[in-house]
């Protein structure tokens, strides 16, 4: 699964893990955990794929093969990319690991001497960092945090045992789930964004070409480019936030001040060393993002937020606690993770031509088969079809993130650390005075990290204003559609609109029960005030509001009946169940939308249905049931 969802653009390691996340809840534990590993360590394996066939990247950190893998297919090499990427990127994984055993028996007496001021700390670090170092406004990705946290307030709380912001609503007692928050922001946007688009992901084709053999030789011949990218990629990995796309872009980058060094460089032409460098980085970071999400309980990409769920969902905490009484469980991962990037590495060679394919199929016609196993999956934790209202509207607000460059991953993160946050800031407040919790030595660390991480961007800014900045390397996380001013300036209200009706409602929580949503909300406050000022300063300097164009009123309207779409399936799951449902769906959307011939279209809801049946009969998933039917 990992394999196959990473060659679909849009979707990575995040989208692969949600929808393999109902399956968590029909599996024993170590299965369960084992599946969820084996999906993240191939993601970036297969995402290169059409980075190199096709120009089109998998995700945002292969947008680093565009330069050297999609030259080289060009020039009938292909092959010979994806075969130095694939064993770069098992090499680099296997040395994460490798880095991670022998990191866990040196880290153990330190993490066990942890408190919880300095876990708070780290769990603060963690959503900084991520929302800081996203590419794009660092106040809005810093406001995305903020909601991730306000809607991890939902449910019970951790410390006063009392119902918030359920609004009386059974459905929300026990909070959102964080299968139905991740495949809502993450994969019903990315349907909406690229069904909005219209035909197939790629139009180009570029032959794979020979040259596989060679490019296993190519790996021996550079083999200090794999170690350093790998090196660079497991230090990556280890900074909560960081990411994927800056690791794989630093390990570039260090290979070319190498290759300039020798005067031998071809980078950007199609130089193999542009592949592997990348390639041993994005799974070296993989592995590396475990070290803080085990050893500490932030995760260390979005992905591993997900991990973290499935850990507490089974009553593991991670953390301290995990290497003391866990620590089996932390070699099994260990082992899950080496095995699948050598079996992922394998399976890349063998899949990769059909796999390429995936992205010349029209989307809508994929679609089709997605929306009904996303909301399948969506529906297994609560079992309540009021979910699928929940997905949708957070799947709108995914969208919107896209089209204002507003980062993603900083919600998830947030959202699955609001409960562990509360909890050991509960802690911290009543065990320690002020003076006694804020002077500890691994806080005050902390505290400068995070002082450097706010001064570093605000430098590079000044020094934008005064100098022309090459934006070569600038890859973030958005849509082709570049919005009106007035756009921004009205997400910033909404915004700052949201977190004062969130602090409002909580006045009637108790002393304990409203001391976090206040934080929250006051923070939430501040950050959409910032955000609005920034917005206001740019309408300003433009002299105007924007308005929309024809294209971005086409494009809107598609938009609109996309969500339209989505939203008669959930109605039509309503009324008749989720199987009849889905069939009466996919015949109408595929021809409709997709234009299929009919006896096509027929087959091919067949093969849907059959699937979810399947899946229902054989997973144990449980098919939502309508009214009638």
């Amino acid at each position: 699964m990992g394999i196959i969802i990473g060659v679909i653009p849009g979707l990575g390691g995040t989208g692969a893990v949600a929808v393999l996340m109902p399956f968590v809840f029909v599996l024993e534990p170590n299965q369960a955990i084992a599946m969820i590993i084996g999906a993240v360590a191939v993601v970036h394996t297969s995402d290169v794929i059409t980075s190199v066939v096709l120009g089109i990247p998998g995700s945002a950190s292969a947008s680093v093969f565009l330069l050297d893998g999609h030259e080289m297919a060009k020039k009938g090499q292909g092959g010979r990319a994806l075969s130095t990427s694939f064993i770069s990127s098992m090499i680099g994984g296997l040395i994460g690991i490798v880095v991670l055993t022998l990191i866990v028996p040196i880290a153990a007496p330190i993490v066990t001497a942890f408190g919880s001021p300095e876990i708070f700390a780290l769990i603060v670090m963690g959503i900084f960092l991520t929302a800081l170092l996203s590419k794009g406004n660092v106040a809005k990705g810093l406001l995305i945090s903020a909601f991730g946290l306000a809607l991890g307030l939902i449910g019970v709380s951790p410390v006063s045992a009392e119902y918030r912001y359920t609004f009386n609503s059974e459905f929300l007692t026990d909070g959102i789930g964080l299968v139905a928050a991740a495949l809502g922001i993450f994969g019903l946007a990315e349907i909406i964004d690229l069904v909005a688009k219209r035909g197939a992901v790629s139009k180009e084709r570029v032959a794979l070409g020979g040259g596989w053999r060679q490019g296993m030789k190519d790996v021996g011949t550079y083999k200090s480019d794999v170690l350093r990218g790998s090196a660079v990629g497991v230090g990556v990995g280890m900074l909560p936030g960081v990411g994927t796309t800056a690791g794989a872009w630093l390990a570039y980058g260090q290979a070319q001040a190498f290759a300039g060094r020798r005067r031998d460089s071809t980078f950007g032409k199609g130089d193999p060393r542009g592949v592997i460098a990348p390639s041993a980085a994005s799974n070296g970071i993989e592995s590396g993002a475990l070290i803080p999400t085990l050893l500490f309980g932030v995760p260390g990409a979005a992905p591993f937020a997900l991990l973290l769920g499935v850990l507490l969902i089974f009553g593991v905490q991670p953390g301290p606690s995990l290497i003391t009484n866990d620590l089996d469980l932390v070699y099994l991962i260990v082992w899950a993770f080496a095995i699948a990037s050598v079996i992922g590495a394998a399976l890349a060679f063998f899949l990769a031509r059909p796999l390429a394919r995936l992205s010349f199929v029209s989307f809508p016609v994929l679609a089709a088969a997605l929306i009904p196993i996303l909301f399948m999956s969506g529906f297994q934790e609560p079992l309540h079809l009021n979910v699928f209202y929940l997905m949708l509207a957070l799947g709108i607000v995914g969208w919107i993130c896209k089209v204002t460059h507003i980062p993603r991953a900083p919600f998830l993160i947030a959202f699955v650390l609001a409960e562990p946050l509360e909890r050991y800031y509960f802690l911290t407040v009543n065990a320690f005075s002020p003076d006694e919790w804020m002077t500890r030595p691994f806080v005050i660390v902390i505290a400068i990290i995070l002082t450097g991480a706010i001064i570093v961007p605000l430098v590079r800014r000044q020094r934008k204003r005064t100098s022309k900045v090459e934006e070569t390397m600038q890859f973030s996380e958005k849509s082709d559609m570049t919005v009106p001013p007035f756009v921004e300036l009205a997400v910033s209200i909404a915004a700052l609109l949201f977190f004062t009706a969130a602090i409002v409602m909580s006045r009637d929580f108790s002393e304990n029960g409203q001391l976090f949503p206040l934080a929250v909300g006051g923070a939430g406050i501040l950050l959409a005030l910032i955000s609005l000022g920034w917005d206001i300063s740019r309408v300003r300097g433009e002299g105007r509001l924007g308005r929309f164009d024809d294209v971005w009123l086409q494009r809107l309207k598609i938009v609109g009946m996309s969500i339209a779409w989505i939203l008669a399936y959930i109605w039509l799951v309503f009324l008749v169940g989720m199987l009849v449902g889905s069939a009466a769906f996919a015949l109408v959307f595929l021809l409709v939308v997709a234009r299929m011939k009919v006896v096509p279209t027929i087959v091919y809801a067949a093969c849907i249905v059959g699937a979810l049946y399947l899946l229902a009969e054989f997973a144990q998933l449980v098919p939502p049931a309508g009214y009638l039917l």
